[in-house]
């Protein structure tokens, strides 16, 4: 499967209280804080959820880092703003 986001895409990202499956969001890399990443949400439990990447083969997710507690989400990504060509919400 192709990755929904690709690198050097521009992301709008809203600060949200609930989380649903499906939801595209952005947060710290629990390896490398340094570094933001963006994931699906796949299952919400009661203050945690479960990550996967699009690009199943190759993604580094809840599969090796675990579930995520949500106050460790910096938001949902809301749209994409750059490239130009690319922008909209991202399926």
């Amino acid at each position: 499967m192709e990755p929904t986001l690709s690198e050097g895409d521009h992301l709008l990202v809203g600060h949200i209280w609930h989380y649903r499956v499906g939801d595209i969001v952005a947060l710290r890399d629990p390896r490398n804080l340094q570094r933001v990443i963006v994931k699906r949400v796949v299952a919400v439990r009661r203050e945690e959820v479960l990550l996967r990447g699009d690009n199943i083969e190759t993604s580094t997710d809840s599969r090796e880092f675990g579930p995520v507690p949500m106050k460790a989400l910096m938001g949902k990504v809301l749209r994409r703003y750059w490239p130009p060509d690319r922008s909209g919400r991202p399926v």
